[in-house]
């Protein structure tokens, strides 16, 4: 029996927030660092941060603090994002294409290797060096392209089907921008990325703020 506790989706999000934060330092030449500087530069609690890193064993040395390529480099095999993943992007409108051209993957090992669309007037077509694929093929291509990770780029009307196609062709993680909530098996990972539901918030804190 696997006795490893569970880590909650919240400190996943984190570790992915330290992981940005260690690289930049690693960037600026800084050797070492203490929760108490991840709490002032992140915004996150020292003794979150603390407990985030104690769901993986013991980092750091007490009155030493972290050191910055170190730990770094754990948090990244910890998130798996210390060897190249695969991915596909199922939509090939303006957000599909932007996130197809967007350098930040590449740098953390997400590296696009397919882009699908059901248009006639984009199939064949290329951008940033890919060729669109016709969605309909995209079982039998990712029979080669071996992508456990999809970005679902499409309209709601279209997301559901695409997300049962990208399962049954082995994809087993979803991206998904499409304003609708999807049911997949529970061997599939979903998460859900909506700009509307983000602006949502940041609306209500900017009132919240001035009611101060």
């Amino acid at each position: 029996m696997n006795s490893a506790p569970k880590v909650p989706i919240p400190t996943l999000e984190r570790l992915a927030t330290y992981l940005r934060y260690l690289i930049d330092l690693e960037a600026s030449n800084v050797d070492t660092i203490s929760s108490t500087e991840v709490e002032r530069q992140t915004g996150i609690n020292a003794a979150q941060f603390r407990k985030d890193l104690s769901y993986f064993r013991e980092f750091g040395k007490p009155g030493v603090g972290y050191n910055v390529v170190e730990l770094q480099t754990r948090i990244a095999r910890i998130l798996q994002i210390d060897r190249d993943q695969s991915v596909i992007v199922i939509g090939a409108g303006n957000l599909g294409s932007a996130l197809v051209g967007y350098p930040g993957l590449g740098e953390h090992h997400f590296n696009i290797v397919g882009v699908f669309d059901s248009s006639p007037h984009k199939i064949g077509t290329t951008i940033f060096d890919l060729d669109i694929l016709d969605v309909r093929t995209l079982k039998e291509n990712n029979a080669l392209l071996r992508a456990r990770i999809a970005i679902i780029a499409v309209p709601a009307s279209a997301a559901q089907a695409v997300a049962e196609n990208a399962a049954a062709a082995g994809v087993r993680a979803l991206l998904n921008f499409a304003p609708i909530i999807l049911k997949v098996s529970d061997r599939v990972v979903v998460r859900n990325v909506s700009f509307l539901q983000e602006l949502a918030v940041l609306s209500y804190q900017i009132v919240a703020d001035v009611r101060k």
